[in-house]
Formats: structure tokens, sequence, C-alpha cells
């Protein structure tokens, strides 16, 4: 089955293969979260259209994971706007309705650092359990598609096995396979690698690459900075809750314009500098 076929599901349902159609998908505007007295988000603007891949880049605690938290209703910013082309479209004061979580949640779906698989369910299980149980899609028609997923990224023969049998690569490839089952307009990457031994990293930013040129849209979290390089169309610098800088990134990387953006790159770059 093609990934372009519009049958398949693999294919985007935030635009076509090749590229950002030009069309917002999703504009955040202002958004703010605080944690006690630890600010740590401060009026953060996003954009992103159909298509495209934007990748969020920084220190731990600089606030990505709490934007990307923020665009799934997993966390509730204390102020600013969040709007899908669409709908939902929502302004937040600390607070948020069932129904307008489950809104954001029907828009976006999230692959998290650490799996986050069910371990007494089956690789299949967990598959079908979103669309099963959240869309009610047909049983036989969610297990059709998450067979076919599973068989695109390589683990078709895993279906009937449990999490802990799994490599953290695998499991994290069912974690990928599990939010493209729910057929989401806007895919969400925590530090997607960040929790694999080195050797695996490679196969799981394969198959985020590919979905990337398949069209699909979506915010990425990591400090795998030559998967910004070759999958971004634009890349994000945030610290201390603030977007620093935001650029190509063929700007970000051969020509940072702040410098706090050029200290970190340094750092990322060269661990072995010494100032």
């Amino acid at each position: 089955m093609s990934p372009t076929d519009p049958s398949s599901p693999l294919t985007s349902p935030g635009g076509p293969a090749g590229g950002p159609t030009g069309e917002v998908l999703l504009q955040a505007r202002g958004l703010s979260k605080s944690f006690g007295d630890l600010e740590v988000l401060h009026s953060i603007d996003l954009t992103v259209r159909r298509g495209e891949v934007v990748v969020l880049i920084g220190p731990s605690g600089s606030g990505k994971t709490t934007v990307l938290r923020s665009l799934n209703g997993l966390e509730i910013p204390d102020g600013g706007q969040i709007e899908f082309a669409g709908g939902p479209s929502l302004d937040f004061g600390g607070r948020l309705r069932k129904q307008d979580r489950l809104a954001l949640r029907d828009r976006s779906a999230m692959v998290f650092q650490q799996h986050n698989l069910f371990p007494h369910k089956t690789v299949l299980q967990n598959v079908i359990e979103g669309p099963v149980q959240v869309h009610k899609v047909p049983r036989a028609q969610a297990i059709a598609e998450a067979e076919a997923l599973l068989s695109r990224v390589g683990l078709l023969d895993k279906r009937d096995v449990y999490p802990f049998q799994l490599s953290g690569g695998q499991q994290q490839r069912v974690g990928i396979v599990r939010a493209l089952a729910l057929k989401p307009s806007l895919l969400l990457f925590d530090e997607p690698t960040s929790a694999l031994d080195p050797e695996l990293v490679g196969d799981v930013l394969t198959v985020i690459k590919e979905l990337a040129d398949e069209g699909w849209t979506m915010v990425v979290v990591t400090h795998e900075l030559s998967f910004a390089r070759a999958a971004a169309d634009e890349v994000l610098f945030m610290d201390g809750g603030v977007i620093v800088e935001r650029s190509s990134p063929q700007e970000m990387f051969t020509n940072p314009r702040h410098r706090r953006t050029r200290q970190f790159l340094d750092r990322i770059l060269n661990p072995l500098h010494e100032d």
C-alpha cells in the first residue's frame, strides 16, 4: 500500500507530499505558563502550516515540552490562544473544558520520550486502542489499518508481542504507529530518541524523516541537530521560556543571529570545546 494512496492510513491529512502548502493549520498566540513562581512559557507565538516540519531546540528546561503539551491539551496554559484551521479555537485562562481538551487531541497526537505503551497490551492492542475506544472505528477496520502501519515500519511480525519483548527503538516505532493510527492533523514528537541507545536512534529518525517527506505536519522537540538540518522547514531556538530565534535550518546552523543561540549550538556541536 503506497503512503500517498488516499486509502492508506499513512496518507497525511495535513498536506500533500512535497513540503508546506502555505495554509496555516495551527496558530498559537501569547502562550504563557507558570508552575508556582517559575514561569516556563512567556508569550509564545507559533505558526504551523500544513505539511510543515517545525523543530524546537534549546537547553533542558527551556519550555519546549510544555509547548507541545499545551498544543495537545496535556498542559493548560495560563494565558494565550490556540487556533486550528477548522477548529477548535481556544482562549486560555488556566482552565480548559473537557470537550476543548478532547478537541485538541482530536487534531493532534503525541509521541513521547518514554514510549508510554500499555505494558499489559500487545503491540496490536496498543495501536488500535485509540481508534476503537476514542474514535469508534470498527474493530476490523482498525486492525487492518494498524497492520498496514506496522508493516510500513517493519514491525508487522511483532503485532502479537508485548512491549517488554521489544527493543527501545521498536517500542518507539510502535509509539509512532499508535499516533499515526489516530489520523491526526498534527504530529507532536517530544524528544523521541532521547531514551534510546545511540545505535537505535537512526531507525527512529529514519521513520520520522520519511513521514516528513510524505507531507505530515509536525512539531518536533529534539537535540538531534542533524535531523533538524535534514527535515525541518523552520527551526525555533528556545531558552528561558521564550523563543529567542527562529529561522530556516540553513540560517540557524550556519549564521545564527543571537549570541545565546550561537553559544548553545557551539556547546552541542563542539562538546569538548574549552572556553
